[in-house]
């Protein structure tokens, strides 16, 4: 059996052990190529400052590339009685080159190790989110231009109220995709910024060159304190959990939205057949399952930030094993948006809409402020307006065209959807994921 890195002469008791590693094994397959990386970064930085020779670099380079390939398809596997991938990571080293394999840890703690790791993972798996959030951006102004003459009831307190769009009802999704961006730029910055050095919190007596780590691994700048380096443990997670949240929480509306109206008791739209599922006794259901289950994946994901806060918010500073469970709650949450933001994209892109929703007299109501306005416009005061139409609706006596003339800047007629796209690219434009990836494809010499 493999010795910890921290192990001295006491073993420990099994299920001690079991209770404090916990699903840490599991969780640090997420993270293995991105400590491989890290460790590439940290040694070629010794070998700057006379810790290791040229030639030793060299070896554990070419051995490290290695390990980081056998990670990135998925292959790399913590050994029973290996701790964490840290352990793993030198134990192979160790095992192919011997003693040089055990100079890789000079300087740094698996503390700053782990903050590293997750920094990396973190900043790679928002790329893909922000991708993914464009996708579906884009799809959801296309169908914001397709149907903007298309009419539809807007409501309030879920009575009919007023006429809307489905160009409204697209577009409203994507500028609020728009600002989720901007959070999620934020929380790229905060987690763009380099740890490493830091050591258990408290930095080294080894003469280390961190800013040659952060120009190594493309972060925008170094977390400078060490203490608040080590602070930045829950701190980062919490940040990027509140900006997948928001993204989540337009998802959720978004779904719930597209149930209500695929219902048969409204019936604006109707969902692709291949994301819906029938029922074992009723011959004519259509459930919307797919967005059912994205409305759940992402009210939980909502809670995300708060489950974090349970677990790292009464914590002094310094590190704490209890850091240690964020990484069950947060690891994960990445592939589950992603999931959630591919169904939405499909599904927006195949929904159909129903051009004839106000051909139902019904609706005839929805179009009471149309005649109060229209009124005000002839010169009629506008709580007489107002007063006249309450009027004529009491006696049953109201109708009006089922037109309307609305040009406002973000209105019907003027949706404004190249305002909000700029607003998008302006976010997306905010990444500096071309300085990242550059700086990773020369450390790994791609």
């Amino acid at each position: 059996m493999a010795q910890k890195l921290w192990e001295k002469s006491t073993q420990m008791n099994k299920d001690i052990e079991r209770f404090t590693v916990g699903r840490d094994r599991e969780m640090d397959l997420y993270l293995a190529k991105h400590d491989v990386l890290g460790s590439m970064a940290h040694i070629t930085m010794l070998e700057s400052i006379g810790l290791l020779t040229r030639e030793e670099l060299d070896v554990l380079l070419a051995e490290l590339k290695k390990i980081y390939a056998t990670a990135e398809k998925g292959e790399f596997v913590i050994e029973e009685g290996v701790e964490d991938v840290h352990s793993q990571v030198e134990l192979m080293l160790t095992r192919k080159l011997g003693d040089i394999g055990k100079k890789i840890h000079s300087g740094r703690s698996r503390n700053d190790q782990v903050l590293l790791d997750l920094k990396l993972f973190t900043r790679a798996q928002i790329k893909e989110i922000a991708e993914a959030v464009e996708q579906l951006f884009h799809v959801l102004i296309m169908q914001s231009e397709r149907h903007k003459d298309i009419l539809m009831p807007g409501y309030t307190h879920l009575q009919i109220a007023m006429p809307s769009s489905f160009g409204l009802w697209f577009g409203a999704y994507a500028e609020s995709l728009a600002d989720d961006m901007l959070f999620l730029q934020a929380a790229f910055r905060m987690c763009n910024r380099n740890p490493l050095g830091s050591a258990a919190g408290y930095g080294s007596s080894f003469p280390l060159n961190r800013t040659l780590t952060t120009k190594l691994l493309g972060f925008d700048s170094l977390n400078y304190n060490v203490v608040y380096a080590q602070m930045g443990r829950g701190k980062m997670e919490r940040n990027v959990a509140f900006a997948l949240a928001t993204i989540a929480g337009t998802l959720s509306k978004l779904a719930y939205d597209a149930c209500l109206f695929n219902s048969q008791n409204f019936g604006f739209v109707k969902l692709p057949d291949d994301c819906t599922t029938g029922s074992s006794i009723m011959p004519h259901k259509k459930n919307p399952d797919v967005f059912e289950l994205t409305r759940a994946k992402c009210n939980k994901i909502q809670t995300l930030p708060q489950q974090i806060m349970m677990i790292a918010g009464n914590l002094p500073s310094g590190y704490f094993r209890d850091l240690q469970i964020i990484k069950e709650i947060f690891l994960p949450a990445f592939q589950e948006l992603k999931d959630c933001l591919q169904m939405t994209t499909y599904i927006m892109n195949e929904i159909k809409v129903n051009p004839h929703i106000l051909d139902d007299d019904k609706y005839q109501l929805i179009f009471s402020v149309e005649e109060v306005n229209r009124l005000a416009l002839e010169g009629m005061p506008f709580r007489d307006a107002y007063k006249k139409v309450g009027l004529d609706i009491e006696a049953g006596h109201f109708s009006h065209s089922k037109e309307v003339c609305h040009t406002h800047e973000g209105s019907i007629g003027n949706l404004c959807n190249d305002a909000i796209t700029r607003l998008m690219q302006e976010a997306v434009d905010g990444f500096n994921f071309a300085g990242m990836e550059a700086a990773e494809k020369a450390l790994l010499g791609r």
